[in-house]
């Protein structure tokens, strides 16, 4: 089926879903015609099979492990395979143990194990996929989203858990075409892929149609500042999130430049009949960019007077001694460099600048 008919059709069931009606969000569902995919989940047996002729191969089978396994019905066809895998390679444990854990150090390369050709591609693709998944549970999206490239959904028991991790990593770390084009495969490819993942993926492709091109944007500055932060709690502050910092303080320096040349052109208004700053035959504007007793939108540009200008040399001196400054002089600098932002962007950099503060500094 064509993933745009899958998209509408989803997207009016989450809207059903959230509004308590499920029953009517099947009913709608079941009159769309089933899509014809090029993937679908590997059979028990299928999976079963390739699972015991890779162990015998390495000659480590032990049928009465391996059939207790794989008689445990409540585990997924991913998750006996992988068992499996465990019994012919003690690396297998050890790896998924460590990716899970988040008192574990995140790994900073993809491990050597993906990467060595000599082993059979059926264990390296499928462990390849539940590392992965452990991964994106800890937020580790670049490690998970290079792990799964060095396979192909097509080499894989579960190619729905391939395609969707994939996604996810690409959605967070803001790759969005590529994030698209994942889930497109996903809709359209994969015949069997579960409900909760059609659901996300198609929660994942709405948020991306409201992201705006311009880096400047406030929104996607915001996603950056996330990625730091989610960066650095990974003990990843090397040269790619140093980059994302100078972005970020780049286009901060920016507005921050936009909103004083507002400020200077008396916020954008024109002069009156009585010489004052605002529209001919309007209501003066008070401060705060609001007029008369309403409060500002949101989503506008505060107008307020003050003085003093927060140059990009400015910003990034308190991201580089955040950490070491006394508390009043962190409240004046994020007073100083949110004071024309509006409130949900305040909130965003004030987090940002705080996370700094949490002994997590860029490396």
């Amino acid at each position: 089926m064509n993933s745009r008919k899958w998209l509408a059709g989803l997207a009016l069931g989450i809207g059903l879903i959230l509004s308590g009606n499920y029953s009517a969000a099947a009913a709608e569902r079941k009159t769309v015609p089933t899509h014809f995919g090029a993937l679908r989940t590997a059979s028990v047996e299928e999976a079963r099979n390739q699972a015991a002729e890779w162990l015998r191969s390495i000659g480590k089978m032990n049928d009465s492990e391996f059939y207790k396994v794989w008689s445990k019905e409540s585990l997924s066809v991913l998750d006996r395979t992988i068992r499996s895998l465990a019994m012919g390679h003690p690396e297998v444990d050890q790896l998924l143990q460590a990716a899970r854990d988040p008192e574990q150090p995140a790994p900073k390369t993809v491990p050597p194990i993906f990467l060595d050709e000599k082993l059979s591609p059926f264990f390296r693709s499928n462990l390849a996929v539940a590392y992965a998944k452990a991964l994106t549970t800890r937020r580790d999206y670049e490690v998970a989203l290079d792990t799964l490239k060095t396979t192909r959904p097509e080499a894989v028991v579960d190619p729905a858990s391939y395609l969707f991790h994939k996604a996810v990593a690409e959605h967070a770390m803001m790759l969005k075409d590529d994030a698209n084009k994942t889930i497109v495969r996903l809709l359209d490819d994969v015949v069997d892929a579960p409900d909760r993942y059609k659901i996300l993926a198609t929660l994942m492709y709405f948020d991306m149609r409201s992201w705006k091109k311009e880096e400047r944007d406030l929104n996607n500055i915001a996603r950056m500042m996330e990625n730091i932060e989610r960066r650095l709690g990974l003990a990843r502050g090397g040269e790619k999130t140093q980059e994302l910092q100078k972005k970020v303080i780049f286009r901060l320096d920016e507005l921050i430049k936009e909103k004083e040349n507002q400020q200077k052109q008396g916020g954008g208004g024109g002069q009156g009949k009585n010489g004052g700053n605002c529209p001919e035959g309007g209501q003066a504007q008070k401060p705060g960019g609001g007029q008369g007793p309403n409060p500002m939108q949101d989503s506008n540009i505060a107008t307020n007077g003050g003085k003093g200008e927060v140059t990009e040399k400015k910003i990034q001196e308190y991201a580089a001694n955040w950490g070491n400054m006394p508390e009043h002089k962190r409240k004046e600098a994020l007073q100083e460099m949110t004071r024309d932002l509006p409130p949900r962007y305040r909130e965003v950099i004030e987090a940002y600048f705080k996370s700094l503060s949490e002994g997590k500094p860029s490396r």
